[in-house]
């Protein structure tokens, strides 16, 4: 009787997109190197071109969220500088990275800063933005912004902010105010466009990190920078100034008597503006977009035949 035999039985296959675990330290496992310059122009950019296609109650509630955290920047400036006996090299350092706390606010807790956002001209050179859409982006973040900080600079005062100190809170907020708008049109204009270039490089950097502590190290540096030098923030004036004429009015101080009208509001507001707008825009967006993102092809000059 033949002997009856059994067919080995063949091991089931294993997944196709089955994988060994990475080893511990391989770059698989863990991602710790930041993006290269190139890639966060092409994120930034990327970024961009949502930020104009967002609805405008969003984009506009998010715009008074980041007037606001500036606001509470500035208001930690104020409190940190008043009676500040460092001297003024680190007295102003440590101001400056007191009110690096507005924009970690806005980069790590999501807003929309106008000042941030002239980088989506890398976007709009590129052809990936119309006009309109920055146009619209910009004046609507920008009004979203003045609300938001002008409204913190009332809380501020119904809180009795300007009375901290005995009253030297108030006093050297009326003192930044009058400096602000004592300015020449073409001092505040230079100063605002070097403030931007610091505030968009630090926003170029947050792009380059993985995690939220390498983004807030990212910003403290080129924020503390602009301020200790005394640049010129327009979303930060939008509270320093209106903050320093509700701390006079409290001081029943003469407005006309330290020069903070409307019009030398204005004037600064317009200059600074303008100055980041070229700042960011110019100097830190075009000039990136040259470098990463600009078509080789634009490069080659035509052949001529004879």
């Amino acid at each position: 009787m033949a002997k009856n035999t059994r067919s080995a039985a063949t091991p089931p296959k294993k997944a196709e997109n089955s994988a060994a675990p990475a080893p511990v330290g391989s770059a698989a496992a863990f991602q710790f190197d930041d993006y290269a310059p190139a890639q966060i122009a092409q994120r930034i950019e990327a970024v961009g071109v949502k930020k104009v296609a967002m609805a405008l109650t969003p984009m506009f509630a998010l715009s008074v969220l980041a007037g606001a955290f500036i606001a509470l920047g500035a208001m930690f400036f104020i409190v940190v500088m008043t009676q500040n006996g460092l001297g003024y090299g680190p007295a102003r350092l440590l101001g400056g990275v007191v009110f690096s706390l507005g924009l970690i606010l806005v980069l790590v807790g999501g807003a929309e800063l106008f000042t941030g956002n002239s980088l989506i001209v890398m976007g709009w050179a590129n052809g990936k933005v119309t006009s309109r859409a920055l146009l619209r982006n910009w004046t609507v973040v920008y009004v979203g912004n003045f609300v938001g900080a002008l409204g913190m600079a009332v809380l501020a005062a119904m809180a009795g902010y300007a009375d901290m100190a005995s009253g030297a809170v108030g006093a050297l907020a009326v003192s930044i105010a009058r400096a602000k708008v004592e300015l020449p049109f073409v001092e505040a204009f230079v100063r605002g466009i070097l403030c931007n270039i610091l505030v968009c490089l630090a926003v170029w950097l947050c792009f380059s990190a993985h995690s939220v502590s390498s983004k807030i190290l990212a910003i403290v540096f080129p924020i503390s920078a602009f301020v200790a030098l005394g640049f010129e923030h327009s979303i930060a004036n939008m509270f320093f100034v209106p903050f320093g004429v509700l701390a006079a009015l409290h001081a029943h101080l003469d407005l006309a008597t330290l020069g903070l009208g409307l019009g030398g509001f204005v004037h600064n507001l317009a200059a600074v503006t303008l100055g980041n707008i070229v700042g960011g825009g110019g100097f830190v967006a075009l000039a990136y977009y040259v470098i990463y993102l600009r078509p080789p092809g634009k490069d080659k000059k035509p052949q001529t035949t004879r």
